[in-house]
């Protein structure tokens, strides 16, 4: 098999999006680095994506801790040409009674997370002088609210505003940043809860009445890795189905 010309580090892979993510890259001929605390799971994936005729590896990390995201970029067996930012907790609960140590769990993750690896990516990128792609998972609640997720949002409004920091900052090394803003998305977590009443009744305040799927994801996701995307960066892609937009 001939080596894949790129390859792609995707944090939060040992389920759901990260790990959708994983498996889209790899069809599209990237060798995937697949990053999560849960060394099992990743492996597993990895050995799955091989049996499949793709190229992948597995790799321990804790994105909250530095020098477990150091360990886990020397182990790799190639430097990431694309980075997908997708580890993050949700941190549920009213603000008022929300322990100290939960909010700071959930902006460790879903913010220093992404901060730690893009600065490891960045000067990798940099030092090789040929350019480079990273794509932030936020969401939707980073460009408007939501009850009991306050955690959550704040998270996810600063790493939109991180995304567009770094995207300044590093235009000039040729890399390219910007951030991915999911609405509702099912997965196998929420299945459940969109099924109740709450479920339905909050699908139908979406726009096009439906929840999204992790394939709906994948053009968007792709586009922003692509080389047609050369100068877009710094920019934070809604996919929610016209959720932003709906009505007050």
């Amino acid at each position: 098999m001939t080596a894949p010309k790129r390859a792609a580090l995707v944090t939060g892979a040992s389920g759901g999006l990260g790990a959708h993510f994983g498996r889209v890259l790899s069809a599209q001929g990237y060798h995937v680095a697949l990053a999560a605390r849960r060394a099992d799971k990743v492996a597993a994936l990895a050995q799955e994506i091989i049996a499949a005729g793709g190229s992948a590896e597995a790799v321990s990390m804790d994105v909250s801790d530095a020098a477990s995201v150091e360990a886990g970029f020397a182990a790799l067996s190639r430097p990431p040409d694309a980075v997908i930012n997708n580890a993050g907790i949700a941190g549920e609960g009213s603000a008022l009674d929300m322990p100290e140590a939960m909010f700071d769990s959930v902006l460790d993750t879903n913010l220093k997370g992404a901060f730690l690896v893009s600065q490891l990516a960045a000067r990798a990128m940099r030092d090789r002088a040929a350019g480079g792609v990273i794509v932030n998972i936020a969401s939707i609640l980073g460009l408007r609210v939501a009850g009991g997720v306050s955690a959550y949002t704040a998270s996810k409004a600063a790493l939109v505003q991180l995304t567009k920091a770094h995207a300044l900052e590093w235009a000039r090394y040729g890399i390219r940043v910007n951030a991915l803003c999911p609405g509702y998305i099912e997965t196998p977590l929420n299945r459940e809860f969109f099924a109740t009443e709450a479920g339905q009744a909050l699908i139908r305040r979406i726009p096009q009445r439906r929840l999204g799927q992790m394939s709906d994801l994948d053009a968007p996701l792709l586009m922003l890795l692509s080389d047609g995307a050369a100068y877009v960066t710094g920019c934070a892609l809604p996919v929610d189905g016209g959720h932003l937009v709906s009505s007050l």
